[in-house]
């Protein structure tokens, strides 16, 4: 059997794949209907969900400061907790766009005005039937400046909404032929009333039932009796996400069957992983990536001779190699590659230029020792990237002096708010919304501190821009400024690198992030 069709009628038997359409493909495929008849038959008896018992994981990301308001989801436990709990319009799935409650998404032709129609009958954890109301008050809520959102880069483009029915219509600023997608951010979670009554209630309408929120320490999810699709997601009777931020411990607790599942395996220990019978090793690439972030209204690095030296100065090819063993590509100084269909491939990659490096770090005047702050829950291998980058620096001439930071507290204390950190950024399913989200002058999570008006120009100008190829060219125009004038040092794309027991039933492809995009425990289940 094919991969293709191995991976299509995986999906059929999980519900993410209609009967119809696999056949349809099948056929295309040159396959006879009686035998992908007994691919499906086969595949739907691999993979007969199991009830019951409890799915447990152990993951990097938990601090004491996290919150269950969808607002202030920064790291990764909240984003995979979330998806046991939280419900959302949307979600990014491998054939593109699945519709959650959204029943129906339509626009208008200029895709300034798009309609969401609202699925009927689905119930909130408190009993109370879901209602488009409840929607707009979530897309209020997370527009809204005081709520501090790590949406708020991508709600600003919203002029109006109103309910209609069971329609929620919403009406942008500037036309934006992505706005579907940017409805699947991890943050907006649908909440009664949008949450603006107890945005840190925990309460929504996914599988699960928020039991224990423990933060920094321990999480479970009770399964919801009235979860509007029971054949696809909530098999286990409980989830529980222990926070184990020590990647040693974390890979452990998978080893003496403490856990079922771990994320941020370091790409060092794949291989030793590999070898311990039943544990699998599941990877998936995107748009994920690992960064050296400089804020550029402070000093020293408000000055674009010394982030210039700082980029020239990192060896990009090494840092692949080194820190992720070949499991990653390597970065260009601006967060889109291919992944994204409207990248451009013609940008000349930045090379590794000790020379050139010292060159402008002379020019930019500065002296004296770079402050690096860094920690392990930055990214898989960021203390030993941060030591790697120390010595390419040295050979420039450059002191990097390296500070490694206690894990509960960086993404409260350090990131987006020291001038000089490592750090990681998922992605997004497109370039409108990851230039929002951190490069938009006006972004919350502008961690660059980049403010350029005529980047900002270029944004608004392509989500306006039907044209695709014209649109291209925007983004490709926005990519070198950002590579050239801003605070990212980019060097590596990543796979996410996760471990699972041979226990773990029903786990699948993701698109994007780590465990299936966060669904890995409100899809999966316990092997009887």
């Amino acid at each position: 059997m094919s991969k293709e069709l191995e991976f299509l009628s995986r999906h059929v038997a999980s519900g993410r794949l209609s009967r119809r359409d696999f056949l349809g493909r099948a056929a295309a495929l040159g396959i006879t209907a009686p035998f992908a008849n007994m691919l499906l038959s086969s595949a739907a008896q691999a993979q007969a969900p199991v009830r019951g018992g409890i799915l447990k994981a152990g993951l990097q990301g938990g601090e004491a400061t996290n919150s269950l308001d969808p607002a202030t989801f920064l790291s990764q436990v909240p984003f995979n907790f979330a998806k046991c709990w939280g419900e959302y319009l949307v979600q990014l799935a491998p054939g593109g766009l699945e519709n959650r409650l959204a029943e129906e998404i339509g626009s208008s032709d200029d895709a300034k005005v798009w309609t969401f129609k609202i699925r009927q009958d689905v119930e909130f954890h408190n009993g109370k039937t879901v209602t488009a109301e409840d929607v707009m008050a979530t897309l209020e809520r997370h527009s809204n400046e005081d709520s501090k959102s790590g949406a708020l880069g991508i709600m600003r483009g919203i002029e109006s909404m109103k309910v209609d029915g069971r329609d929620v219509v919403i009406t942008l600023k500037e036309p934006n032929a992505d706005l579907p997608y940017l409805m699947a951010d991890y943050h907006l979670i649908i909440q009664p009333n949008g949450g603006k009554d107890a945005p840190d209630a925990g309460i929504s309408a996914g599988s699960y039932k928020v039991a224990v929120n423990e933060p920094g320490v321990r999480y479970v999810g009770e399964r919801f009796a009235n979860y509007w699709q029971p054949d696809k997601e909530g098999f286990a009777d409980q989830v529980e996400i222990i926070v184990v931020n020590d990647p040693t411990a974390r890979t452990s607790a998978l080893q003496g069957g403490q856990v079922h599942m771990i994320n941020r395996v370091e790409p060092k220990i794949v291989d030793l992983i590999k070898r311990v019978p039943g544990v699998e090793i599941k990877t998936v690439s995107g748009p994920g990536h690992y960064v050296f972030i400089m804020h550029c209204n402070t000093a020293p690095f408000d000055n674009v001779d010394l982030r210039m030296a700082l980029k020239l100065a990192m060896d990009r090819e090494e840092m692949v190699d080194k820190i992720l063993r070949g499991y990653g590509t390597v970065g260009n100084d601006f967060p889109i590659n291919s992944s994204y269909p409207l990248f451009a491939d013609d940008i000349e990659q930045r090379a590794y230029d000790p020379d050139k490096a010292a060159f402008h770090y002379k020019k930019s005047g500065h002296d004296g020792p770079v402050l690096l702050r860094t920690s392990e829950v930055a990214f898989p291998g960021a203390v030993d990237a941060a030591q790697l980058y120390q010595q390419t620096c040295a050979k420039a001439g450059i002191t990097i002096e390296v500070k490694r930071e206690p894990g509960d507290g960086y993404w409260s204390e350090v990131w987006n708010k020291q001038p000089f950190s490592t750090s990681y950024w998922g992605g997004r399913p497109t370039q409108d919304q990851m230039y929002s989200t951190a490069y938009l002058s006006s972004a919350d999570w502008n961690d660059t501190r980049f403010f350029n008006e005529k980047f900002d120009k270029l944004l608004i100008e392509a989500r306006a821009e039907l044209d695709q190829d014209k649109r291209k060219n925007l983004y490709r125009e926005m990519s070198i400024i950002v590579r050239d004038e801003g605070g990212l040092i980019l060097p590596m794309f990543n796979q996410y690198i996760d471990a699972i027991s041979d226990k773990v039933g029903g786990y699948g492809d993701g698109v994007n992030h780590e465990l299936m995009d966060g669904y890995a425990l409100a899809r999966c289940w316990v092997k009887a």
